[in-house]
């Protein structure tokens, strides 16, 4: 399983429930990792999302503890546990944790690879991401090099579980 994520140099990922900041070549990378693929996500997250709703040309699956809620497009799910059932009918090469806070730490321990947009800026955030480089089980493989956008370095990172679950 796959979690695809921008973090500041603080490894904070958002604000207010909004991202902290968009570089059209993340949300490019963004597409191009997930189109075709199986995206799970929390309420929150796919609210944030244009009018709502789901991704086009991806699964969407929601987790949101709101028994009521329902969305067109997607699967909602309760529970992390119904969560993972789900995903066992998809390679899990195809699937993709895409936020926010919470479920990045609830499906952490399932994954065995993290895109890292890493941007060397510090944002005035609410939401963390675990910082990997301080748990020895994670490893950066490949890095993009530094990458620009106006006067904001950042870099594309991938990291992989050393000690895969």
């Amino acid at each position: 399983m796959n979690l695809i994520v921008a973090v500041d140099k603080n490894w904070a990922i958002g604000l207010n429930n909004k991202l902290l900041v968009s570089i059209p070549e993340d949300m490019k990378f963004f597409r191009t990792e997930t189109t075709g693929k199986v995206v799970v996500m929390g309420r929150k997250t796919l609210e944030t999302f244009p009018n709502g709703m789901p991704l086009k040309n991806r699964t969407n699956i929601v987790l949101t503890t709101n028994k009521s809620y329902d969305v067109k497009g997607a699967l909602v799910f309760h529970t992390i546990e119904e969560v993972l059932e789900e995903l066992e009918k998809y390679s899990s090469e195809d699937v993709y944790i895409i936020g926010g806070g919470s479920i990045y730490r609830q499906f952490l321990p399932y994954c065995n690879k993290a895109h890292v947009t890493k941007i060397d800026y510090a944002y005035e955030a609410d939401t963390l991401f675990p910082n990997l480089d301080e748990m020895p089980e994670w490893k950066v493989t490949a890095s993009s090099g530094e990458k620009t956008y106006y006067d904001l370095e950042f870099e594309f990172l991938k990291y992989e579980r050393v000690d895969k679950p």
